[in-house]
């Protein structure tokens, strides 16, 4: 709690919009997506130049991976962490200074051409950072058995600082920080979706008292799964190309298959807000096959594997989890209007034209503006849609 909310005797006297972190990250994340893809687009076309010292393509894969999903992570742990530990939620103040910093780190990267890189750096660099400090004191004041989250923040926070090393010339591999953090990125979505998605889809089947066929909860097998699926992504930042990385690529996408289909997904589709996790996690596994045979028959274009896993897996993940954690923590239904379903179409058909670009009849540059379009627009209906949610009071029922 904020020193003026134990001033009033208890009672947080923040405004709505500083009562949690989620709030604006997640508002300033989608928001972010939209403004990375469309400079992206446009500057891959010709149309205007960056004002970044980065190369064009460094600063997109570096922006939506530490920009936008920086964001997320951190609006998603300002929700979760409370839950986790018991501990108040961090609200006014410290909230807007996140939040200022977040951007801070923005608008240095963007203009770095005229600001000196190692400022945007610094405040990119420093936001996790402060992230990290926040949950590891809540988490060991508390005795959380999330720790491994933390182990996971420090090294996200290594990668982002070797990303901007990388862009200054400092260190040989221009590539290793994004590779790292990129797979830093997926053992997450590992480690949470194995969490949530089995959980979310029982809880529903029990409510509509389908007590048959419930998901497989996790157990050692998911431990497993993780364990190679982290092994996997390990080698591939290590060594991109090497064979060893791509056979243990097409394991862990095979093993992330099986335990898919454990959780019972085809039985929730009547629940777009279930089922769209189900959907949303497929990617992953979809995109670390494609990875593995990418390495093994370098016929097949990189890119398409790389954006199963962040347009896809990435992008639809943390979309579908935005929209349930904001209408939970609203105090709004856990139902999915057509606005929300639309966000889920969107995303996913962007996701699956950027990835088959290359194999289609079409102009390629034509497809991947198209694919850009459909997919920012999914974070745009985000914005227009789930911003005024989270900034303004739940809805009074009617008795």
């Amino acid at each position: 709690m904020t020193l003026a909310a134990r001033q009033a005797g208890g009672v947080d006297i923040s405004p709505l919009w500083l009562q949690g972190a989620y709030r604006l990250l997640f508002a300033a994340g989608a928001l972010w997506a939209v403004v990375v893809v469309t400079l992206w687009i446009g500057a891959l076309g010709g149309r205007w130049t960056l004002p970044t010292a980065m190369d064009p393509l460094a600063w997109h894969q570096h922006e939506m991976l530490f920009g936008y999903l920086s964001a997320i992570i951190a609006g998603f742990l300002s929700a979760a962490i409370p839950n986790w530990t018991g501990r108040p939620t961090v609200t006014g103040w410290r909230v807007a200074a996140l939040v200022g910093l977040w951007l801070a780190a923005r608008l240095a990267i963007l203009f770095s051409a005229a600001v000196p890189p190692l400022a945007g750096a610094a405040l990119d660099v420093g936001f996790l950072l402060l992230l990290l400090v926040y949950a590891a004191r809540e988490i060991f004041a508390s005795g959380n058995r999330n720790k491994p989250i933390l182990v996971v923040l420090f090294l996200f926070a290594t990668a982002c600082a070797l990303d901007h090393a990388a862009a200054m010339g400092a260190i040989a591999d221009p590539a290793l920080g994004m590779r790292m953090g990129f797979a830093l990125v997926l053992i997450l979505i590992s480690l949470i979706g194995g969490r949530i998605i089995p959980a979310f889809t029982r809880n529903w089947l029990l409510q509509q008292k389908r007590g048959e066929g419930l998901p497989v909860m996790p157990n050692r097998f998911d431990m497993a799964v993780i364990a190679a699926t982290a092994l996997a992504l390990a080698a591939w930042a290590a060594a991109p190309t090497s064979s060893l990385a791509g056979g243990l690529l097409l394991l862990a996408g095979a093993l992330q298959l099986v335990r898919l289909a454990r959780w019972a997904g085809l039985k929730a589709r009547r629940s777009p807000l279930v089922f769209i996790l189900h959907i949303s996690y497929a990617w992953l596994p979809v995109g670390l096959l494609l990875l593995g045979w990418a390495i093994l028959h370098p016929a097949f274009p990189p890119s398409s594997a790389m954006h199963a896993l962040g347009a896809g897996a990435m992008a639809a993940m943390t979309l579908a989890v935005m929209t349930r954690a904001t209408r939970g923590h609203t105090g709004r239904p856990l139902e999915a209007d057509q606005a929300t379903v639309a966000i889920y179409i969107l995303v996913h058909l962007g996701a699956l034209l950027r990835v088959t670009a290359p194999f289609l009849p079409f102009d390629y540059m034509g497809a991947i503006a198209l694919a850009g379009g459909l997919w920012g627009a999914a974070f745009l209906l985000f914005l227009i849609v789930y911003g005024p949610m989270a900034l303004q009071p739940a809805p009074k029922v009617r008795v």
